[in-house]
């Protein structure tokens, strides 16, 4: 048995080149790559079913019941009903409807099939009812419960690494097309998972193929059914302008609003969450309304839509940056205000991911800081994207190539602005965040399951 330095046995870690070569290793590709097809359906299937509703209740049903057009106040009743839903699901179904999204972004394992149904429920009253929150959480957790649910069907007793291999790659499959790129959905799975070490690529390949079969199918069923992939793209974005000395500026500038601001965020969300878990239900339909005055507040005040506030801001970046000439500061201004405060309330009640809405209020960020000196629109937008996922996501490396490959062929020329914005917002927020307080004895206290109806 080979011996280390220090005396002590240890076992020789497993050659991943040996691993790559193995004809387990090519079985375990080519599950990947069928388990990504069923997966992309999947989660395709989800997000047309929310594409499809949110139109629905929020436009067709007015007009359906004789109103001429969506009234102001119509947000109230949608996310108090979607806030009753969503407290019900957490209250009573096991899994407690998944990721909790104060937690950040986080890439965990696949959970158990009991616990789908409740986490699909969740997020489907969270997005179809306008809550701020992105549909990315709960795609990892449905895509890793169901391909790890496919391993199990075709055998009995897998064993655990290959199932944690190919739910990761369901994982994988599931936000294969979500961000625009299949390559930035690895990028982000890898970072937030903290992969690492030789045994990286032996783990990284089967989700990368699983990714890219993702990607064709949601390409595939997004032409075959006319509705298009769901994937996170800008068609229209003005020319961007070499970086300038004043633009380092304002890069780390932005960097520090957004690790302030995100900071504000994330504080009000955890304690706005402890009042409701006291009162689950109750407290998450008082959070729905909350949210919906808040945009019926930004409406009434800005002539704009309710909609900049409602929703995660996905589908809402584009025509937002085509149109921002439109938006005057005192209306950016409230945007950034509402949507952030939407965003922690949803945060703290409602059940989804956190990044289209990071993406969304530092983006409003962004522009608005053009308004001012030394700023052009298009590096504004970028670094308030970069700042603002790096502060809310804690992921840097995601953070930059979110802002960058999202702005296409313009995103080189900004690069190193969002390159610097990133960093100061990731190092700022890591000052601000207090050390993790470790628990005495071998594991954690059990987590008490929160009280009330």
């Amino acid at each position: 048995m080979p011996v280390d330095p220090t005396g002590a046995g240890a076992v020789k870690p497993p050659d991943p080149m040996a691993l790559l070569r193995s004809r387990a290793y090519l079985v375990l590709l080519a599950m990947a790559a069928l388990i990504g097809v069923p997966v992309s359906v999947a989660a395709f299937g989800f997000l047309a079913m929310v594409g499809e509703v949110q139109p629905l209740i929020y436009r067709d049903l007015p007009e359906a019941l004789g109103f001429d057009g969506t009234p102001l106040w119509w947000p109230l009743p949608l996310l108090a009903v979607g806030g009753l839903l969503v407290g019900l699901t957490v209250r009573y179904l096991p899994g407690h409807g998944g990721h909790e999204p104060t937690a950040g972004f986080q890439a965990t394992g696949a959970p158990p099939p009991v616990e789908l149904p409740g986490i699909f429920l969740a997020a489907l009253a969270t997005l179809c009812f306008a809550a701020v929150l992105g549909p990315e959480a709960p795609l990892l957790a449905l895509g890793s419960g169901l391909a790890a649910g496919a391993v199990r069907l075709v055998r009995h007793d897998p064993p655990e690494q290959m199932s944690a291999v190919l739910g990761a790659a369901g994982s994988f499959a599931a936000v294969s097309s979500l961000l625009g790129s299949p390559l930035l959905g690895a990028f982000l799975l890898m970072e937030a998972s903290g992969l690492g070490g030789v045994m990286m690529t032996t783990v990284l390949v089967p989700g990368l193929l699983a990714a890219g079969v993702g990607a064709l199918v949601f390409v595939g069923l997004g032409s075959w059914t006319g509705l298009g992939t769901y994937s996170l793209t800008l068609r229209d974005v003005p020319e961007a302008v070499r970086p300038t000395a004043a633009e380092f500026g304002w890069a780390l500038l932005i960097g520090l609003s957004a690790a302030l601001a995100a900071a504000g965020i994330r504080w009000l969300a955890v304690r706005l969450r402890a009042r409701v878990e006291r009162r689950r239900v109750a407290a998450s339909v008082v959070v729905g309304l909350v949210v919906a005055g808040l945009a019926i507040a930004y409406a009434e005040s800005t002539g704009k839509p309710a909609t900049d506030v409602l929703y995660s801001g996905q589908t809402a970046l584009d025509p937002f940056l085509t149109h921002s000439a439109t938006y005057s500061v005192g209306a950016l201004a409230l945007l950034v205000l509402c949507k952030g405060l939407a965003y922690c309330g949803s945060l703290s009640a409602f059940r989804g991911g956190p990044i289209f809405p990071a993406m969304f209020v530092g983006a409003a960020g962004g522009i608005l800081c053009s308004h001012l000196p030394g700023l052009s629109l298009v590096a504004g937008f970028a670094m308030g994207i970069g700042a603002m996922s790096a502060a809310m996501l804690r992921l840097p490396l995601v953070s930059v190539l979110l802002a960058t490959l999202l702005i296409g062929s313009q995103g080189i020329t900004v690069m190193p602005l969002v390159i610097v914005a990133v960093v100061v917002s990731y190092v700022t927020t890591a000052r601000l965040t207090p050390p993790l307080s470790v628990p005495e004895g071998p594991q954690a206290p059990p987590r008490t399951p929160p009280q009330g109806p």
